[in-house]
């Protein structure tokens, strides 16, 4: 038993430096070939292959984050869009109704009964030019 680990760990420092599709080929039947996927595959996930693969997977971890983070940030871009183009929406309703407020008090009827109150009455007859006279004589 002891001779069967040891020509393990041998293999395994043998393709330690190897990926999984890296190794060397050798013909082998089907029954070994299936053995060694088992073992290659074991020995993907041995704890060496972890250790030296950490900076890999904390890679993998910050962009997973930057992923997330981004996904977020444009729900909440178009939430604000939304919600603008809503505000923009009712500012528009907003400045017709007064416009056109505007416009109907300013006709010459309705500012005749808005001053009549004060006393102000809307002229009969045309109003009545004034000359200088001493402007007339030189």
């Amino acid at each position: 038993m002891r001779d069967s680990e040891t020509i393990e760990q041998q293999e395994a420092e043998d393709t330690e430096g190897y990926f999984a599709d890296e190794q060397p080929s050798v013909e082998v039947s089907s029954s070994s070939r299936k053995k060694s996927k088992r073992a290659s595959f074991k020995r993907m996930l041995s704890y060496r292959w972890i250790i030296r693969n950490i900076p890999f997977f904390l890679f993998m971890s910050v962009l997973a984050v930057i992923y997330i983070y981004n996904g977020h940030l444009a729900d909440k871009t178009v939430r604000h869009m939304t919600r603008v183009n809503q505000e923009l929406k009712e500012l528009k309703y907003e400045y017709k109704t007064m416009k056109s407020e505007v416009m109907f008090r300013s006709k010459q009827s309705e500012l005749a009964k808005a001053v009549e109150p004060f006393g102000l009455k809307e002229l009969l007859q045309p109003p009545v030019i004034l000359n200088d006279s001493s402007a007339e004589k030189k």
